[in-house]
């Protein structure tokens, strides 16, 4: 088959390395242009898809519009067998209809669960012991396409989203190429989706990641891990931003249940914030203006100027 590839983050490049060394050939590379990043914004960014393929010599676009004349001229030109989509934004129609076989995305979640930007996050907030990675075909609406295949992926006790997506992207990428080898030979049926099962997965927001503490320790745990390594979980302490990358869950005796959101901590080795019905146990964290630590450090230069309470 000869495969243009259309991806822009990390959770992309095991996908097209994977169909770079396999017998198949990626005549094309399409990711996002580059941004500005850095002190001043003055520092080139560019995508980790962009440099797999520069590595590797592939051919790449970089459109800043997809329904350009010149991008959707230069997607013809190469005549492809079949775009693959992961991690990369909404194709216009001119696009995902283009090639004959058609369009397929690799998904984070077993679809019609967690349409949308974020499933890996969604699913450990929601308290999920299992999500997915979905091979779909790309219709009109957002991740609502047939299915060509799935895959259950397990979600470990204290799996973060980092943890998940790193396992994700790796199995996703074997899925992937291997589904799409099955679906060039007429080895694999299509299923419809059933939206009345659709659950989404929107992009997250800064305020959505504030801590309330004034919920149970599951929970409070849960979106801790969901938000860990980005966008990060937070509170504030002393007015400043408070951010919890790595925690663990404690459940207390109903005598030992705390104000929610008060400070437990000896000042030296743990420092615990109080839930409804326990509290989560701090162990790598990050005041505003500071760089990211563990507890013992954090505590070694705040622990005897820290408030009652958090928040």
């Amino acid at each position: 088959m000869k495969i243009v590839f259309f991806g822009t983050a990390d959770f992309a490049v095991p996908s097209l390395q994977r169909m770079n060394e396999s017998d198949h050939e990626v005549i094309g590379v399409v990711t996002a242009p580059d941004r500005r990043g850095g002190r001043g914004r003055k520092q080139r960014i560019l995508s980790p898809v962009k440099n797999y393929a520069l590595e590797n010599e592939l051919y790449l676009l970089q459109p800043v519009n997809l329904k350009s004349e010149e991008f959707v001229r230069q997607l013809k030109s190469l005549q492809a067998d079949i775009f693959v989509v992961v991690a990369f934004r909404m194709l216009p129609r001119m696009v995902w209809s283009m090639p004959p076989m058609g369009t397929v995305n690799l998904h984070a979640s077993l679809l019609p669960e967690y349409r949308g930007a974020a499933p890996i996050h969604h699913a450990i907030i929601n308290g999920e012991t299992e999500t997915g990675l979905t091979v779909f075909k790309i219709a009109e609406e957002i991740d609502t396409g047939d299915v060509l295949c799935r895959e259950v992926v397990k979600i470990e006790p204290h799996d973060t989203t980092g943890d998940l997506h790193d396992r994700m992207a790796i199995a996703g990428s074997k899925l992937l190429l291997n589904c799409i080898e099955k679906w060039a030979v007429g080895k694999i049926d299509l299923q419809t989706q059933d939206d009345r099962l659709a659950s989404p997965a929107p992009k997250l927001f800064k305020e959505f990641c504030e801590l309330d503490f004034n919920q149970p320790t599951a929970l409070v745990y849960n979106k801790i891990r969901g938000l860990s390594p980005f966008p990060t979980a937070h509170t504030t302490i002393h007015g400043q931003m408070f951010k919890i990358f790595q925690a663990r869950p404690e459940l207390f005796d109903e005598k030992l249940v705390k104000e929610p959101g008060t400070l437990i901590t000896d000042e030296k080795s743990y420092l615990k914030i109080a839930t409804t019905d326990g509290a989560v146990n701090c162990l790598e964290v990050q005041l505003q203006g500071k760089k990211k630590m563990n507890i013992e450090e954090f505590l070694n230069g705040m622990g005897n100027q820290l408030p009652l309470k958090a928040g």
